[in-house]
């Protein structure tokens, strides 16, 4: 019983976060102007989803970076759903 605790936490501790990040331009923004969190099934295999930032901030020169992240809770929602259900959020960050 020690050994499934062991290979339990170390499993969900190597699971941790991931964080994608496509900076578009060097400008300062804080704050997200939308935040998103998608939906995925079967950890995503074979699905994709999309966010038109350039229409989140008025235009294409206006967007800053994107931002997808895979967050602790949303990997633990993934290892205890055994993959069924698996989110990620994303970020719009746009210039002021």
């Amino acid at each position: 019983m020690k050994k499934l605790m062991i290979a339990v936490a170390t499993t969900m501790m190597l699971a941790g976060c991931a964080q994608q990040t496509f900076t578009v331009k060097n400008d300062i923004a804080e704050t997200p102007k939308q935040v998103t969190t998608h939906h995925f099934f079967v950890s995503g295999i074979g699905q994709s989803k999309t966010i038109d930032a350039a229409a989140v901030c008025g235009g294409a020169d206006k967007v800053v970076r994107t931002e997808v992240q895979q967050t602790f809770v949303d990997g633990l929602l993934g290892v205890v759903t055994f993959g069924i259900y698996t989110p990620r959020d994303a970020r719009v960050y746009c210039a002021n």
